[in-house]
């Protein structure tokens, strides 16, 4: 694996500063934007959870309609998860301004669960209410219709990272190709679709035959989408972070580093741990004895130092992040009992490896 973490490109090409790049006209086009989008009289902007640039350049020949495009790798954000990153994408902020800052996180002193928006398994959004844990505009403000799975329309991640759009909900993958092209027939300058599909499979399945046949299936969307742009619209595609295959590699951290904690918050490739009163120097000295070897071990502030989360953190972000974290190096995760789903995850990121922070920035011109 990677020697040292690819840190965010927080002041050219990365997720963070698209949507200024698409939707701002007051400032000049980024040399990295594909040219095919520049003066473009529609854009749909197509998520592709999931899709890593090293992940994609490795099956060229499973997704042909990929593979033609235009463009280039840029980087998400950190932590390399779907919920700082969707986040980044839709507000143009870095997780150091908009305060996503992981997909479990400290707030008041408990650990959200942003993707469920739960505390302990309950709902949360009367406790903690979505638009005021993350209270900026996504957009810049602008209202366009989003295309995303209709069982997310009032979710608190959703009205975290959505509010105030026209949201047009599908079931199934073919009715989200329906309501883009609707969408364009009715002259929206700006259609936004989110598609999971290649992030549920590499979590679990990881990355082998199944992985394959979803990046399939998802090439095929993007090429339905290309078939329904009118003439003069461009289709962008990019994703919020790439994958690692861990499979059954799941670390304990050590007892004694875990006496030093109060609680763990992040998730299993970016492990915050949240020292108990006067132990964060033990807890890094002994975080760096014992898993060094496997993972970058760093402080918050030298995450924040190094820039991890953009060149500005609010305090309101610095309170939501841990002591030390363990930031996974080699393919693998570590455990927190209190970090479970429905199934085991195979495939996953949230680390500083390129394979996780590289994504694909794509564009197709009518």
């Amino acid at each position: 694996m990677d020697d040292q973490p690819l840190v965010p490109d927080y002041g050219g090409a990365c997720i963070s500063n698209l949507m200024p790049a698409l939707l701002d006209p007051t400032i000049e086009t980024p040399t990295w934007l594909p040219p095919e989008v520049v003066g473009a009289d529609q854009v749909v902007l197509f998520v592709l959870d999931g899709l890593g640039w090293n992940q994609l350049q490795s099956r060229l020949d499973v997704a042909p309609t990929l593979a033609a495009m235009a463009g280039r790798a840029i980087t998400t954000i950190a932590p390399s998860t779907t919920a700082s990153a969707l986040t980044s994408i839709t507000t143009g902020l870095t997780p150091g301004l908009h305060g996503i800052v992981g997909y479990r996180m400290d707030v008041d002193g408990e650990i959200l669960n942003v993707l469920r928006w739960s505390i302990h398994s309950r709902d949360a959004r009367e406790l903690h209410p979505p638009e005021k844990v993350q209270p900026v505009e996504p957009f810049l403000g602008q209202r366009p219709a989003v295309v995303t799975k209709a069982e997310f329309k009032r979710s608190g991640f959703t009205i975290a990272h959505l509010e105030g759009v026209r949201f047009d909900g599908y079931r199934v993958a073919s009715t989200m190709v329906a309501e883009a092209t609707r969408l364009l027939r009715a002259n929206e300058p700006f259609v936004y679709c989110y598609y999971e599909g290649i992030d549920k499979v590499a979590h679990e399945y990881g990355l082998g035959a199944h992985y394959d046949a979803e990046l399939r299936a998802a090439d095929r969307l993007v090429a339905d989408l290309i078939e329904a742009l009118p003439p003069g619209a461009a289709l962008v595609v990019t994703a919020d972070h790439g994958q690692v295959d861990v499979g059954e590699r799941i670390v304990r951290i050590h007892p004694d580093l875990l006496a030093t904690s109060s609680m763990l918050s992040g998730e299993g490739r970016f492990r915050w741990l949240h020292a108990r009163p006067g132990r964060i120097q033990q807890m890094h000295e002994l975080a760096t004895r014992h898993h060094a070897h496997e993972a970058w071990v760093v402080t918050a502030t030298g995450a924040i130092e190094a820039g991890w989360f953009g060149p500005t953190v609010t305090e309101t972000a610095r309170q939501r992040l841990g002591d030390v974290a363990l930031v996974a190096r080699d393919p693998v995760a570590f455990f927190d009992p209190d970090d479970t789903g429905p199934y085991v995850l195979v495939g996953r990121h949230g680390s500083l490896t390129a394979d996780e922070m590289l994504v694909p920035l794509l564009a197709a011109r009518a």
